[in-house]
């Protein structure tokens, strides 16, 4: 009897693991590469790591990516043969699916979420998928809205003004990029998503305008501008991710590299204020977290005249 494409994928991953070519805790290839390298489909890539996690081998970890999985005390990682599906058709529901593609996305990023890459997540038929999501687009509106409801807003509203509503929803998205990296680039300013749970900060806000003499189109404005400064500092996440997994640099290393350039730019002259800011900076660290913060609280002081003119 044949072998099936995706068995044989496992298959070769997991000899790799036993060899030691693999170890725990280092990334196997995604679905994208599997099938690039196999020739294969991407739903079938998808299905060898669904089997691959199933039996233990493997474990996706949130913004790293499927990684090798620490054996297990006294197990040893076998083919199984006939083994279930991991959700039965009759079990599949839409918040299972929604979660399915989360994990896809957190681990390989939004481009790696296919209808098909779910669905052999799932270990069912892609069809099965249309009873419970009309589309991809509807898909990623579910995700978003699931993973903005993961940091509800407080059931109890401050009390001491617009300000601290403003500064809860920044620190709330926020939160939600540091979780979910790819978010930051599915929303747009343009082409708002009708998210309920978007909808639900956005209603959040405007009642903290309500004792303002903002009009309409100036509230509308600095709601975009706080969610807008947010998102412009937490793409950099995604971005960041996205060059490490493509080279295996890191940022500091990256920066290291970069060090024969920088020393050009201080020997060139060209750029004398530049050259002594390098030398007054030291070692500098670029952190965004608090870059965010460094930039929040003047971007409030600064709406402050405007909300609150003396």
């Amino acid at each position: 009897m044949t072998t099936p494409p995706h068995a044989r994928i496992a298959a070769d991953i997991k000899q790799r693991v036993a060899a030691g070519k693999l170890r725990p805790g280092e990334r196997v290839p995604s679905t994208r590469q599997l099938a690039r390298d196999w020739g294969v489909a991407l739903a079938t890539a998808a299905k060898a790591l669904t089997l691959l996690a199933r039996e233990g081998v493997v474990v996706a970890e949130p913004r790293v990516g499927t990684v090798v999985a620490e054996p297990r005390l006294g197990t040893v990682v076998t083919e199984r043969r006939g083994t279930k599906a991991v959700t039965s058709e009759h079990d599949l529901t839409r918040d299972r699916i929604v979660r399915a593609a989360i994990e896809i996305a957190d681990a390989e990023g939004l481009s790696e979420v296919t209808m098909r890459g779910v669905a052999g997540r799932l270990g069912v038929a892609t069809m099965s998928l249309y009873r419970h999501v009309g589309s991809k687009d509807d898909l990623v509106l579910l995700m978003v809205d699931a993973v903005i409801a993961e940091f509800a807003l407080p059931e109890e509203e401050p009390c001491d003004g617009w300000r601290a509503r403003l500064e809860t929803v920044a620190r709330l998205q926020w939160a939600g990029y540091r979780a979910h990296p790819w978010m930051a680039g599915v929303t747009s300013l343009t082409r708002p998503l009708p998210s309920p749970s978007l909808l639900r900060h956005t209603e959040w806000v405007m009642r903290a305008f309500e004792e303002t003499a903002l009009d309409a189109t100036t509230k509308m404005y600095v709601h975009v501008l706080i969610y807008s400064f947010v998102q412009g500092i937490a793409a950099n996440i995604e971005l960041e991710q996205r060059a490490q997994a493509a080279t295996g640099v890191t940022a500091d290393e990256w920066m290291d590299s970069q060090e024969e350039q920088l020393r050009w730019i201080a020997v060139s002259r060209q750029y004398p204020a530049f050259t002594r800011l390098l030398a007054e900076l030291g070692d500098f660290d670029l952190n965004l977290d608090r870059l965010l913060e460094f930039g929040l609280k003047p971007l409030l002081d600064g709406l402050s005249t405007l909300i609150e003119p003396h």
